[in-house]
């Protein structure tokens, strides 16, 4: 009974909101909209449907689709039973997903119309996904007939079983990218997940008043756990949109007259360049959220000029510790320009040195945490566990330097910085250079191979509609703000950068694709 009575769980959670509140709007989704006492009774007719197709605690189901209101259910649905979430990045490729299929041992994979075809075939590779799941989507589309019905399960008359759960039961397994190796699955507790919903709405201003576009993927932590999670945690509206184009967005912003938004610097950057931005009413914006990159500085000056009125929140974090870590708030924006900030409430970080000791302030080092959002672990693989938690703290693979204040400034991944002649490249200040230029758009710095410098830094660059551009252009700009080491040795432009569907910049995509640059010279 204690367990009962004390639980706190992720499905406990849009209950209590549903009691406080059942006739505001929680979701709104395409042409779909429901209360938040609906929104309760759809999970819990979902939740009966799924247990009667024998889904029970512990079960791993997975979904592979874009946002949706019953990609929404399903997350909560699947917390009432104590089964858990797998959600999968839609943009890999059959033999990735059945990867993660067959090491998650799920059973039951949920997808879209979108994505049906990409479904089946993972399904013939992870031959233990018993059956498909249709889930209907932000548009009209077709269900197929061979898969089991959303609406269907979503009609059980069935009373939603008892489970015995608690905090401390596993949620979600989450799968980070597999930029280095295989994706790896990192365990995360109903007690994780709720306990950084708290830091959020603590230190990220999620309030009960907030109108929020989630747009960027929710297979992604940061929008299904940063911002979703945390909104029905506390109440607020929730606008659901599959598309994060500018076309779509602000349309989308101006109609539901939205006060809180998150992307990732290249979405806003995409929609600062827009041609709707001038003529969209944006009045009712106030809360402006960007992560998963760094936002150049110019950008955000740009973003307090053009929008004045919002405050912008650059929150930092990553898949194991569920995933915020740290925040720069409204405040310090252009105080500590390029700051990911301070731990939040519940995280305590450091920077630290390959000795585990605290760097002085402008040292590069690791950045490591502790916290009750962190993951148990990654699944069925004790030895990149064990590696990840050495020294009793958590190790990001982040570099970074740490102010006299406490302010945190990434540097780069690991991976990701620049070895060029025996000296060190942070791929990142490279960058904020070159933002400088007024013709830039977007660019991303690598290190390409090289006969003489080993690596070579390499700058990809997006001109600005209309803007020329040359890469002497370029050089000559950089050598003014940069040292020569710094420089980028070549200039190549590109109608796009490659991005993940979360907005990342995906520069190992960029590394291969340019891979033999100076072979060519």
């Amino acid at each position: 009974m204690d367990s009962i009575v004390r639980r706190q769980t992720l499905g406990d959670l849009l209950r209590r909101s549903a009691a406080r509140t059942p006739q505001k709007t929680a979701v709104i989704c395409g042409d779909v909209s429901w209360s938040y006492s609906e929104f309760n009774a759809i999970v819990d007719r979902l939740a009966a449907g799924l247990a009667e197709r024998g889904v029970a605690k512990g079960e791993r189901v997975a979904i592979l689709a874009r946002n949706s209101h019953a990609f929404a259910a399903l997350r909560f649905a699947l917390a009432r039973l104590g089964a858990v979430l797998v959600p999968i990045n839609f943009m890999l490729k059959a033999e990735e997903v059945a990867y993660i299929l067959k090491h998650a041992g799920a059973r039951l994979l949920a997808t879209d119309s979108g994505f049906a075809s990409l479904a089946r075939a993972a399904k013939q590779l992870a031959p233990a996904v018993e059956q498909l799941i249709w889930l209907p989507s932000e548009a009209q589309s077709e269900r197929q007939a061979d898969m089991i019905d959303f609406a269907a399960l979503a009609a059980s008359t069935a009373a939603v079983p008892a489970v015995e759960l608690n905090g401390t039961d596993l949620a979600q397994i989450v799968y980070t990218s597999g930029t280095e190796s295989l994706p790896k699955g990192a365990m995360l507790t109903h007690d994780a997940v709720i306990w950084q919903y708290v830091s959020c709405v603590v230190d990220a201003g999620i309030a009960a008043d907030d109108v929020t576009l989630h747009a960027l993927p929710l297979y992604h932590c940061a929008q299904l756990d940063v911002f979703f999670g945390p909104a029905i945690y506390v109440g607020g509206t929730n606008i659901i949109t599959a598309f994060p184009t500018p076309d779509n967005l602000l349309p989308l912003m101006a109609k539901y007259r939205i006060t809180s938004f998150f992307a990732p610097p290249t979405v806003w950057i995409s929609m600062l360049r827009s041609p709707l931005f001038e003529t969209t009413d944006l009045s009712t914006l106030r809360k402006g959220y960007y992560g998963a990159s760094i936002m150049p500085v110019e950008v955000l000056r740009e973003l307090a000029q053009r929008l004045p009125e919002v405050r912008l929140w650059n929150l930092y974090g990553q898949t194991e510790i569920a995933p915020l870590a740290t925040m720069l708030g409204p405040e310090d924006q252009l105080r500590k320009p390029g700051s990911c900030g301070r731990a939040v409430l519940n995280v305590e970080t450091r920077v630290v040195d390959d000795a585990m000791a605290d760097v002085p302030p402008g040292v590069v080092g690791e950045v490591v945490h502790r916290s009750p959002h962190l993951m148990l672990g990654y699944f069925h693989d004790d030895e990149r566990t064990a590696a990840a938690f050495q020294g009793g703290w958590f190790h990001s693979g982040d570099l970074a330097t740490i102010d006299e204040d406490g302010y945190i400034t990434i540097v780069d991944r690991k991976k990701d910085m620049i070895k060029t002649g025996g000296e060190n490249v942070a791929s990142r200040e490279v960058e904020e250079a070159l933002y400088l230029i007024p013709e830039v758009s977007e660019v991303a710095v690598v290190g390409l191979p090289h006969p003489r410098w080993v690596e070579a830094v390499v700058a990809v660059v997006v001109v600005k509609s209309g803007c020329e551009l040359t890469e002497e252009d370029v050089l000559k700009r950089a050598t003014a703000k940069l040292a020569s080491f710094k420089t980028p040795k070549r200039v190549v432009f590109v109608d796009a950068l490659p991005k993940n569907p979360s907005g990342k910049l995906l520069k190992r995509q960029l590394r291969e694709m340019h891979a033999g640059l100076f072979t060519e010279m």
